[in-house]
């Protein structure tokens, strides 16, 4: 189900849909063998932004990762999605897949919370190294070429201090995911989502939800793996439920994981007392 698709007046979407090249049946390993695998034939992206929801092992992160390869994302860790060994299983169900794309996006990028950590390491050694070069050219090189190479690389390190801040250990998780969606999340991309509401507090999750919502006016599509009832209750998104074979729309209130959390927050004593 579309809620409210009208509040968007984007282009088409750049992914379309998924479905599977081969018709003579595939592997009976995993990730074929997941439910939400094995029965899907054509899955559709209707709207700009789509929320891929369900329980822990129903497939919805091995699906996303498989589009992050098959669509050939960078990725915020350590490892871009196509060169990342963790993606073994993605890259064999990417390989069975045939993407439906009406254009090439002008950006993308694949996000997991866990990367997070694997970023900021990344950023940390790179400004460190930056500097460390910058020193050695400055003891080593002489004349026009040493302000010509010291130049290059300060203004390498100054790039990344002014989007992510010299020490880029130095904010919370939360506030540096904040930070580094509004630094990376552009007009005119494709971008993927794993659990990104992992670090955020419930209004932080609104923070975020606001830059999906004015990027998505932009020219952006974004497909997204949450268990936040927040997040997936942004105005004009699609929800796909991985508890139903095949992969189908749910509306907002029929999520499993909505029910629960409105049922606990009205009456917490009664899951308490069991436990």
């Amino acid at each position: 189900m579309v809620i409210g698709s009208g509040d968007y007046h984007g282009p088409m979407n750049y992914l379309r849909s998924i479905s599977f090249r081969r018709i003579d049946g595939l592997p009976n390993e995993f990730p074929f063998t997941l439910a939400a695998v094995e029965s899907m034939d054509e899955l559709a992206f209707n709207a700009p932004v789509t929320f891929f929801v369900g329980e822990n092992g129903s497939g919805k992160s091995t699906l996303l990762e498989a589009i992050a390869v098959g669509m050939r994302c960078p990725s915020i860790g350590r490892a871009d999605a196509v060169a990342d060994d963790l993606l073994a299983p993605a890259k064999r169900l990417a390989g069975e897949l045939t993407f439906n794309s009406s254009r090439r996006p002008r950006r993308s990028l694949f996000f997991r919370a866990e990367d997070a950590i694997g970023y900021t390491l990344r950023l940390r050694d790179s400004i460190a190294e930056l500097t460390a070069l910058e020193k050695h050219y400055d003891e080593t090189l002489q004349g026009e070429g040493r302000g010509r190479a010291m130049g290059s690389v300060r203004g390498q390190r100054m790039a990344l201090e002014s989007r992510y801040g010299a020490d880029p250990d130095s904010r919370s998780h939360g506030e540096w995911f904040l930070n580094m969606f509004n630094e990376r999340i552009l007009e005119n991309g494709l971008y993927l989502m794993d659990e990104p509401e992992t670090p955020l507090s419930a209004i932080h999750q609104l923070s975020l939800l606001s830059i999906i919502k004015a990027r998505a006016a932009e020219g952006c599509q974004f497909i997204i793996a949450t268990h936040s009832p927040i997040l997936m209750a942004l105005p004009g998104s699609e929800i796909l439920s991985f508890d139903q074979q095949p992969v189908a729309p749910v509306a907002w209130e029929d999520v499993e994981h909505v029910n629960i959390t409105r049922s606990f927050l009205n009456d917490p004593e009664s899951y308490l007392r069991h436990l």
